[in-house]
């Protein structure tokens, strides 16, 4: 491939730093490209140039981009019924999404709320924790990202976005250090957080990423969650899991917790849920989710899309094809041909870190420059890469579920040599 960015992506850029915030969109003579089409885990841009997508578009698209079942039945719904009435006036479609989530879950999580985005399923998940607790501050993770609005900036763990925002985040979130597998223990780390929780007495609820995500896909030591779960449960904490970006199939299951048969005390999921409509819902205990009110017609929180009908449909067709197309047992199939071959990145002086699960991975290098050429590099030559880390130092990998074994192989090829071409 060559002329990467081509000539309208280039076109089209110039145009969008007139009329987009300058805060949204990184702008640079090589990057980025502008996408026109997809289709599985496929990529043409504007200008005709075809790439893989390495990324599920911030693992959104876990059955594929533009998948056939999905697209048949928002088409089919916009026939019907394109938006309800929320809170107010419920659709038949709605139900049969939380009866089929609740069938896909734990048992003991059945009663949820549905939203929009991730952010807002943290701040339902905040907002129950209030009610049913009665204190109002909370336990996160360093380097953790649960979104951007300023009730999940409250509970952020990336100073960065937090920081120019601090005059209305009054209540600092007690941060505890992400342990990370091969550093330590699950019980050494698990000891380590509980010291740290048991200090303070107004704590609402730990929240945590099973595998933190727009930190560089941190892995926690085996059996961590679930010690955990006994420290929550020891010391009147609500756990809080925020699968947002692993749910729905990406580490191999179709939630993170169901690796150590963990039940928290609320999930969060998103993402995946929708194929590319935005869905997303805060899940938990009915005990603990019962601490909201009886509605007598104005309820305390709510949106005006919840529950819309076309993210709905896209949601269950999503599920009916993560099942029938046994996505999820491929992405752990794929995951386990994957790791050897990420491993051998390790003997690269570039590359000072290889981990994930199923087809959720972080390469971490020196520093966030060396990533950011990288990813660059990687897409001329026809790959779509993310730069994440804390720090930026790290290429993340989160591929469709239905990326071709070929085209996944072609993937790390591509990395090699773009590691190799720029270290």
């Amino acid at each position: 491939m060559s002329g990467i960015p081509g000539a309208r992506s280039r076109s089209l850029a110039k145009r969008l730093r007139r009329y987009e915030s300058r805060n949204v969109t990184f702008l640079a003579d090589d990057f980025p490209v502008f996408w026109e089409t997809a289709d599985g885990a496929t990529v043409t841009d504007a200008d005709g140039n075809e790439y893989i997508d390495c990324t599920a578009a911030f693992g959104v698209a876990n059955a594929g981009h533009c998948n056939a079942r999905v697209v048949e039945a928002v088409v089919e719904q916009a026939r019907r019924l394109i938006h309800g009435m929320g809170d107010v006036h419920p659709t038949a479609l709605r139900l049969r999404l939380l009866e089929r989530l609740a069938g896909l879950l734990p048992a003991e999580l059945e009663k949820m709320y549905l939203a929009t985005t991730g952010s807002e399923a943290i701040e339902a998940a905040l907002k129950t924790a209030m009610l049913a607790t009665g204190k109002s501050r909370f336990a996160a993770y360093h380097d953790a990202y649960h979104g951007l609005s300023f009730g999940a900036l409250a509970v952020g763990g990336i100073e960065r976005f937090r920081r120019p925002f601090a005059a209305v985040l009054r209540g600092e979130p007690l941060l505890i250090d992400y342990p990370r597998d091969g550093e330590t223990s699950a019980s050494a780390a698990a000891a380590r957080t509980r010291d740290e929780l048991a200090r303070h007495g107004d704590l609402a609820a730990l929240l945590i990423e099973p595998i933190q995500g727009r930190a560089g896909c941190l892995v926690p030591p085996s059996g961590y969650l679930a010690e955990l779960r006994a420290v929550c449960d020891e010391l009147g904490v609500l756990m809080i899991v925020d699968e947002i970006f692993t749910g729905f199939g990406r580490t191999g299951d179709w939630f993170a917790i169901l690796h150590e048969d963990v039940v928290p005390d609320v999930i969060c999921i998103g993402k995946a849920m929708g194929s590319g409509l935005p869905i997303s819902a805060a899940v938990g205990r009915t005990a603990i989710m019962d601490a909201w009110p009886l509605s007598t017609g104005e309820a305390l929180h709510t949106s005006t899309y919840l529950g819309n009908p076309l993210a709905c449909a896209a949601a269950l067709a999503t599920i009916d094809e993560l099942e029938q197309g046994a996505l999820v047992a491929r992405a752990a199939t794929l995951g386990a041909l994957l790791a050897p071959r990420l491993a051998l990145l390790r003997s690269r002086a570039a590359v000072t870190a290889v981990r994930g699960r199923g087809l959720f991975w972080g390469i971490q290098l020196a520093g966030a420059a060396e990533a950011a050429a990288v990813v660059t590099d990687a897409l001329a030559r026809g790959v779509i890469l993310l730069q994440s880390g804390a720090r930026g130092d790290t290429i993340s990998l989160s591929p469709p579920l239905v990326i071709g074994e070929d085209q996944l192989m072609r993937s790390i090829d591509v990395l090699e040599d773009a590691i190799a071409a720029n270290h």
